[in-house]
């Protein structure tokens, strides 16, 4: 069974920063194809960062590119997004997911809140 806990987040200020992790098990993390998702207060889930399996690459909205990083450790089996120079905007619940035999899992997320 595909199992994907994040954990990492918190109450900070605009531009401090945090590091998220996905600890998975039942898939091997970076054999896969991962992303990570969050879903701000009343607005639907949206795309963050993907990681591709094996040597492919990554991608990122628009909107975080140059401050978030997706990585991955082996000895671990973890999913990492840092973030950097955070904003009222990355406000919301983080999900990781991971696609895997044809199908969408996801983890129970974890609550990110930038404030002043």
């Amino acid at each position: 069974q595909v199992q994907l806990k994040e954990s990492g987040g918190g109450l900070v200020q605009p531009g401090d920063s945090l590091k998220l992790s996905c600890r998975a098990s039942g898939i091997t993390v970076v054999s896969s194809h991962m992303s990570w998702f969050r879903q701000p207060p009343g607005k639907e889930r949206e795309f963050v960062a993907r990681i591709g399996p094996g040597g492919s690459g990554t991608s990122y909205v628009d909107s975080v590119k140059g401050r978030f990083t997706i990585s991955r450790s082996r000895t671990e089996n973890t999913l990492y997004l840092q973030m950097n120079n955070l904003e009222p905007e990355d406000t919301g619940t983080y999900y990781c997911n991971v696609f895997y035999q044809g199908n969408q899992h996801w983890g129970q997320g974890t609550q990110v809140t930038v404030s002043s």
